[in-house]
């Protein structure tokens, strides 16, 4: 045989076998099966650290805020006439700025309540209470007036 008849024979050979070798062609692809679900594991707890310490309260010069509140007997708390009005905020809802005799100052609107008496009406420079009557004395309207000078 020449070397053509055997190229030609080589390649017919390899044509038959390639053509009839079993493999099979691709099957068509069918979707997968759903997962099962997995069981919801619930989180695990940390581990406790260390204890704390205990925390105390330092005063440092300031009252316990935790501490109750106690007036001193025979002290008669703060009455509308030691007060002094301050200054008045203009808006819609007017505002008294209102000082007691300790330096202690108090923001009112119309309807709060400061001492024995509660609040009116706020005008543009005065400001007006309802006292609460002492046994023996009627109720009355007090009014702290801005200073002027």
């Amino acid at each position: 045989m020449n070397r053509r008849a055997l190229a030609l024979a080589t390649v017919t050979a390899l044509v038959l076998v390639a053509s009839g070798s079993g493999i099979a062609p691709p099957a068509a692809q069918t979707p997968p099966a759903p997962a099962t679900p997995r069981p919801l594991i619930a989180p695990r707890e940390p581990d406790p650290g260390p204890a704390l310490p205990p925390m105390t309260y330092e005063a440092k010069a300031r009252r316990d805020p935790f501490a109750p509140v106690v007036i001193a007997s025979g002290s008669k708390g703060l009455t509308i006439g030691s007060a002094k009005l301050v200054g008045i905020i203009s808006g819609p809802q007017p505002l008294a700025l209102v000082e007691t005799p300790e330096g202690i100052g108090y923001i009112l609107k119309a309807g709060d309540t400061l001492g024995d008496g509660r609040v009116t009406e706020i005008a543009a420079d005065s400001v007006s209470f309802a006292v609460s009557p002492k046994p023996g004395e009627k109720s009355g309207i007090v009014t702290l007036r801005l200073r002027t000078d």
